[in-house]
């Protein structure tokens, strides 16, 4: 069971007062509702969620962390082992693969050197395949970061992507 006042798991205050402005948008005795939110705010912070910091944000929102763990490991946009400083995100799912995703997926792999769910060996880069990110109108489309959406892209706007991630 993760300690709560470890040093390593801790979030600065700025993430706890952002995770408590989540808490605050729902009933008092519903705090295990922000846990979505609270672990994205956690992610960006440490980097990945390793167990014991699911576990520090399921105490800190009094819940069990098997209920943390089930949020962490069921979507995509969580990571629970360590990627890259630059996670690209490719939707692969039939619209953007119509639209060429998988050519910008051989692209990309092999600019990289590495396949989906792998990292770069200098840790810059991690590749993954992503589910549907509600954009299929732009296809084919990626995510940096999970924050950063690129459209309509092509292997050109993939190279200049990664010359700026450098």
């Amino acid at each position: 069971m993760a300690n709560p006042d470890s040093n390593t798991l801790r979030l600065s205050q700025e993430s706890l007062a952002l995770i408590d402005a989540e808490v605050a948008k729902y009933p008092a005795d519903r705090k295990q509702s922000a846990v979505m939110a609270a672990l994205r705010i956690a992610q960006t912070e440490k980097g990945w969620l390793k167990p014991e910091l699911v576990e520090y944000v399921a105490h800190y929102l009094e819940m069990p962390p098997i209920a943390a763990y089930e949020v962490a490991t069921f979507y995509n946009m969580y990571d629970t082992q360590p990627v890259g400083r630059h996670k690209i995100t490719l939707c692969t799912n039939l619209p953007c693969a119509l639209m060429g995703a998988n050519k910008i997926a051989e692209h990309l792999k092999q600019k990289l050197g590495i396949g989906f769910g792998e990292t770069t060996e200098d840790g810059r880069y991690t590749l993954k395949e992503g589910e549907c990110m509600g954009t299929c109108g732009d296809a084919p489309v990626c995510l940096h970061n999970n924050h950063a959406m690129h459209t309509h892209l092509t292997p050109e706007q993939v190279d200049e992507l990664l010359d700026e991630l450098k």
